[in-house]
């Protein structure tokens, strides 16, 4: 699914909720990249400064291919090595000429540089500044945090996987959402700062995201007092609602969550017969005898295709899925005729000019899907222009990138 094409630039949208908007990101992996890549996709210019040899992003294989080109559209990049006393320098006078900064390093490395909110606010109090940590203030602060950390220690892990086998979700879900919620919180403090005129430091982690993402599973243990169990050994509370083997091998989802559905489920499917049956005549009397249930319809369902099964599903408003794998999302014909997708060129490597499909936020303005305006930058593509936007002058930069400092 690659191509090279040239592709131009989308000028500025006025029309985009964050135009006007400058943030300045100090940021690396997916968290921080999340944030910033929300709010330039909602119009914001989101410059990411990078260390000269670019963000390790960059360079990763494998799982982390896709990382920079899918959190990093919609900036630009200026290169810079905070560790120069010229480098760290041109970083505060670009953080000084911004509405909102967002970090995402250990405890104390933007304070080394004079870049963190007490510093950079005592300049400019209607300064936002977002951190994005791996836990918030607490006697964990200080400790060194992943996604699969949090997982392991915040109960995802045990949720997701079969009892005695921990599983980590299959995406990097406490990064994105942790960065989806620095973004809210920045959006709530602009509003803040509209009716009071003052910025404030905002943070948002991982630990903390996870331990949200398992607080339904908390409050049932804390209503009932029983632990709940991984979902594969959970206490279904609908008999219907699981994943089928079918002819070929394929698999497919299917469920029926109330008594009116299990009936459209039955006549649907041909399965009049087990309308008869008193004994499943309520979910909660199927629920009870959930095993016996699922292995009949299992085997009445073995011969049928997957299509066949979701034609009749779709054809009778119940809710199913085809067990899909995500390269398949690339071809999905939903997604290409809803503009879920959007075209990114690749910066780095020897794929540097090929374009691939990238998803958008799920969400329309206006009707419309936030695109992508701004390709995935080039390592300090816009240094020159944003050093001389707080400026700088031509021999500046050329001294900045002289002695190291700049690329």
């Amino acid at each position: 699914m690659t191509n090279t094409v040239n592709t131009k630039p989308a000028p500025p949208d006025p029309t985009l909720p964050l135009h006007g908007l400058r943030v300045v990101e100090f940021t690396h992996m997916v968290m921080g990249p999340t944030c910033g890549m929300v709010l330039a996709d909602l119009g914001a210019e989101v410059i990411k400064v990078e260390p000269v040899a670019g963000e390790g992003t960059r360079t990763l294989q494998g799982a982390g291919i896709g990382f920079f080109p899918m959190f990093n559209r919609n900036k630009k990049s200026i290169a810079l090595d905070l560790h120069t006393p010229e480098g760290a320098e041109a970083a505060r006078r670009l953080a000084a000429s911004a509405d909102v900064v967002i970090e995402n390093f250990k405890p104390g490395t933007m304070a080394k540089y004079g870049l963190d909110y007490a510093s950079l606010s005592a300049a400019n109090p209607r300064l936002i500044h977002a951190s994005h940590k791996g836990f918030l203030p607490g006697p964990y602060e200080h400790r060194t945090a992943l996604d699969e950390v949090v997982q392991m220690m915040g109960g995802l892990a045990y949720m997701t996987g079969r009892p005695g086998d921990p599983v980590r979700a299959g995406t990097s879900v406490n990064d994105i959402m942790g960065g989806l919620f620095g973004a809210i919180a920045v959006m709530g403090a602009l509003i803040q700062r509209g009716i009071t005129g003052r910025g404030m430091e905002v943070q948002s982690a991982l630990y903390e995201n996870n331990v949200f993402l398992m607080g339904q599973h908390m409050l049932q243990y804390a209503i009932t007092g029983r632990p709940p169990q991984p979902m594969p050994a959970r206490d279904n509370p609908w008999a219907v609602y699981d994943v089928f083997t079918v002819a070929g091998g394929e698999q497919i989802f299917l469920a029926a969550v109330s008594d009116a559905q299990w009936r459209q489920f039955c006549r649907a499917l041909g399965l009049e017969d087990l309308l008869q049956d008193p004994a499943l005549a309520t979910n909660r009397q199927r629920v009870d005898v959930r095993p016996q249930l699922l292995r009949t319809l299992g085997e009445r369902l073995a011969h049928r295709t997957a299509a066949e099964l979701a034609a009749l599903m779709e054809g009778a408003g119940l809710p199913f899925a085809p067990i899909r794998r995500p390269e398949e999302l690339l071809d999905d014909p939903h997604l290409l005729a809803s503009g879920g997708l959007a075209d990114v060129v690749l910066t780095d490597g020897e794929r540097a000019g090929q374009t691939v499909k990238t998803t958008l936020l799920p969400f329309t303005l206006a009707g419309r899907r936030a695109g992508v305006r701004l390709q995935p930058p080039r390592l300090g593509e816009h240094t020159t222009d944003l050093l001389a936007s707080v400026g700088y002058s031509g021999p500046q930069i050329d001294a900045l990138r002289g002695s190291g400092a700049a690329r």
